[in-house]
């Protein structure tokens, strides 16, 4: 039988954990995450961390794994997670079951990335200083021009991705997302997509939920000792943002809460317009 990675993938709280679990234990497999956020070990609550009793019930692997100091991209990943992979059919297993919502992860592994031009220090200053005072808006407005589909297609909410992405159709004259799409690598595994959807007012009650869940369960005092990384990439996202603007006195808790639900709203609709090029996926509704 040949190798397989089984990818479980999906908007944000579809219910991803809790079915890549029940697959890994009839694969016999452990969990490899792939979630730009939840690799973070001072980042928990914000990010749906996998519980004790869940990560107690099969190996997960890239949880806690980093911290938000380093400068963790997904091209570091995909080094990462190929070699684990690899060492993890080397132990015998025959399925690998990979689970999590980071589009631009999942790509890595499953097609590789162009290796991305570096940083031009001189253009992403002028950009970052453009950012902080004329607001995200602005440099958003410029790339929606440059490059529709990553205005589509990344977190517009979030500064240092605008940032990045106009920085790279800048200096290349390439689209930032043509980057993404370009020679396929060959992996020496098969890989099998599983996506999950729900009903969008089923999706968006779970959301709103669990945001109301992570408020209870200590988000503002999981921010609140982070306060001296927030200008870190891993920081610039939702569920942090909003919860420093409150700690800043610039807005109410209870509007906080509504612009986390908002955004991860957003959110969930950006991840699955992603996936909707991906012909290569089967989806199933819970």
């Amino acid at each position: 039988m040949g190798r397989k990675l089984v990818i479980v993938l999906g908007p944000t709280a579809v219910g991803k954990t809790d079915f890549s679990i029940e697959l890994a234990l009839k694969c016999g497999s452990p969990v490899i995450s792939c979630d730009s956020r939840q690799i973070f070990r001072e980042m928990t609550i914000g990010t749906a961390v996998p519980s004790a009793s869940q990560l107690a019930a099969v190996k997960h692997y890239f949880i806690h794994s980093h911290s938000v100091t380093d400068n963790y991209t997904a091209g570091r990943y995909e080094i990462e997670a190929l070699e684990l992979i690899g060492r993890l059919f080397a132990e015998g297993h025959e399925t690998l079951v990979m689970a999590g919502g980071s589009g631009f992860y999942i790509d890595a592994v499953c097609k590789g990335l162009d290796d991305f031009p570096p940083a031009d220090q001189e253009l992403r200053t002028t950009l970052a200083e453009r950012l902080r005072k004329e607001g995200v808006e602005s440099l958003r407005l410029d790339l929606k021009r440059l490059d529709p589909e990553s205005y589509e297609t990344i977190d517009i909410a979030n500064g240092q991705r605008v940032v990045r992405a106009l920085e790279v159709c800048l200096m290349t004259g390439r689209k930032f997302s043509s980057f993404k799409t370009a020679t396929v690598k060959k992996r020496d595994f098969e890989i099998e997509k599983i996506g999950l959807t729900r009903p969008r007012d089923v999706l968006y009650d779970r959301i709103n939920r669990r945001v109301h869940q992570m408020v209870g369960d200590g988000l503002v005092d999981e921010v609140r000792t982070l306060v001296s990384y927030r200008s870190r990439p891993a920081l610039q996202t939702v569920g942090y943002r909003e919860i420093f603007d409150y700690l800043d006195g610039q807005i109410s808790l209870e509007r906080a809460v509504e612009l986390i639900q908002r955004n991860t709203r957003h959110y969930a609709k950006r991840q699955l317009t992603w996936w909707a090029r991906d012909p290569d996926i089967r989806w199933t509704t819970l």
